[in-house]
This record gives structure tokens, C-alpha cells and sequence, in this order.
């Protein structure tokens, strides 16, 4: 991009040295030639060709999305995909699941294995009045719409609550709503604060792609503080374990102390008595032979 300034730069400055030679006369097809020629050869046609590229790209990767939130099924497919990169970015592979078979055969797009049971995150949220309200330029029908889509968001919502929230067979006490655009949560938030505030109190939670990876890392450090506690309390039964190992330990050397050593020991005095006498004895008759010789 600093190339193509710098060459439009040269151009301009071309131009100059146009106006100040025609002024002087010179030969305008002289001015042209020299013209083409600086342009060839400074490269500036390919540069502005690549722009050209570039932008027409970006143009059709732009109508290609908005056409993919457009139609709902593909809508729903981008949402699950956006879904799942975040959290195979942030979770272990045994934390997540996509759209696998839980809770009595239910299916959500995709769940989370947590400390307080599954969370379900549903992705497939209705945007086509939202998609119409935006794109409307009459006042009336925006408001219209903008009804209509609060009202598609709260059924959404309820069954979410419904199919996703039963502490009585494995879940959580909440599950996500997944929205896939940032714009869509917070006019959610500005517009129906109330109803998101209900529905939380039910146990469905709105997130958005920054709002889900915040949670996301609430979870995950509760589930390494649950594997900690769990850590510290085997380290606990463990060291339990071996302080009765160690009382049994204790309480056989005592007796073995007391009954058998303690023993020994007053039979090794005793011994060590009798012996001493001997001794004496003995050295006392090895005198007397050699005084008599």
C-alpha cells in the first residue's frame, strides 16, 4: 500500500513537470512519451491493478458472508463453526463436545463438561427480522420487525430453557445462548435487558463470542480448582493413611520394647554378672598357683 501512495506521489509530481515544461513550450508529445514511459517502469499500473484485485476480493468474500448470515441454514453452520474454534482454542478436547447425543438424547450444538454438570450452548439463533429491521428504511416496518424479532428471541430462548436446562439429568442449572455477532448481543442488551435478565434467572444465559470466552475461562479455572481440592485431599488420605501405618508401627515397637528387648536386656546383666564373678573367681585361683610356685 506505501508503494502505490509513493507512486501516485510520482505521478502527481509528473503532472508538475508537465504543467512547468508545456509553459515552456515543449513539445507535448515529447511530455507524453516521457509520462508512459516513468509510469511503465516505476510499476505503479501493476500496483494499482493488485488493489484492484484486492478490493474486488474482499467485495466478494463481504457478499459471501452476508449471504451466508442471510439464509438460515447456512447462517446456523457459520455460528456452529464459530462456535467450535473458540472452544477448541480454549478447552482440552475431554472438556467439549459438538453435537453429540446428551441429556436423555438430546443434541446440542455443543456442551461443556464442567464441575457443576453439562452446559449446553445452543447456536442457532434467529436473526432473519433483525436481518430485515437493519436493512429496512421505514421507520413503521423497522419497529415492526424489531417486535417481531424480540419476540422470536424470547421463544428461542424458552425452549433453550426447556431443552437444555434439567439438573435432574445431568446438566447444569444453566445453559448458553450463542450469538455469532457482537452487534446482535448488545442491541439484545440496550433493547430487551429485562427479558435477558428473566431468562438468566431461568437459566439461559446470552453470550456473545468475547462474552463465551470470558466464561469459558471462568470454568475452566473451576474445574482446575475442583482437580486441586481433589489433589489436596488424596494428599490428605494419604498422609491419614500413614499416620495410622505409623501408630500400628508405633504401638509394635513399644511392645516389643517393653516385653521382649527390655528383657533381654536385664538377661544380658545378668549374664554379664555371672561372668564378671567367674572372672574373678578365676583370676583368684590363677594367683594362688603362682604364689604356692
Amino acid at each position: 500500500m506505501t508503494e502505490v501512495l509513493l507512486g501516485i506521489i510520482l505521478f502527481l509530481l509528473i503532472l508538475l513537470v508537465f504543467v512547468l515544461l508545456k509553459k515552456t513550450r515543449v513539445e507535448t508529445q515529447d511530455i507524453e512519451s516521457a509520462i508512459f514511459r516513468v509510469w511503465k517502469e516505476s510499476g505503479l499500473s501493476d500496483k494499482v491493478g493488485e488493489v484492484a484485485t484486492y478490493a474486488r476480493e474482499i467485495k466478494e468474500i463481504h457478499t459471501s458472508i452476508e449471504q451466508m448470515l442471510r439464509v438460515p441454514v447456512e447462517r446456523g453452520a457459520f455460528g456452529e463453526m464459530a462456535l467450535e474454534t473458540i472452544l477448541s482454542d480454549q478447552l482440552p478436547p475431554n472438556m467439549f463436545g459438538i453435537r453429540e447425543r446428551i441429556l436423555d438424547g438430546k443434541i446440542p450444538d455443543a456442551h461443556i463438561k464442567s464441575t457443576v454438570g453439562i452446559i449446553c450452548i445452543d447456536s442457532k439463533f434467529p436473526l432473519d427480522n433483525y436481518r430485515k429491521m437493519m436493512e429496512s428504511n421505514d421507520s413503521e416496518e423497522r419497529e415492526n420487525y424489531k417486535r417481531q424479532f424480540l419476540k422470536d428471541s424470547k421463544a428461542h430462548l424458552e425452549k433453550i430453557a426447556n431443552d437444555y436446562v434439567c439438573v435432574d439429568k445431568g446438566s447444569a442449572d444453566f445453559a448458553f445462548a450463542y450469538i455469532p455477532s457482537e452487534s446482535v448481543y448488545w442491541f439484545l442488551v440496550n433493547e430487551a435487558f429485562e427479558m435477558l435478565r428473566n431468562y438468566t434467572k431461568k437459566g439461559v444465559q446470552v453470550v456473545s463470542p468475547l462474552t463465551l470466552s470470558h466464561k469459558i475461562e471462568l470454568i475452566k479455572a473451576g474445574v482446575n480448582a475442583k482437580k486441586l481440592s481433589e489433589g489436596a485431599e488424596r494428599v490428605k488420605n494419604a498422609i491419614v493413611k500413614l499416620s495410622r501405618q505409623f501408630e500400628s508401627v508405633d504401638e509394635a515397637w513399644r511392645v516389643l520394647y517393653k516385653t521382649h528387648l527390655k528383657n533381654l536386656m536385664g538377661k544380658a546383666e545378668e549374664l554379664d554378672e555371672a561372668y564378671r564373678k567367674l572372672r574373678e573367681e578365676f583370676e583368684k585361683t590363677a594367683n594362688l598357683w603362682e604364689a604356692e610356685g
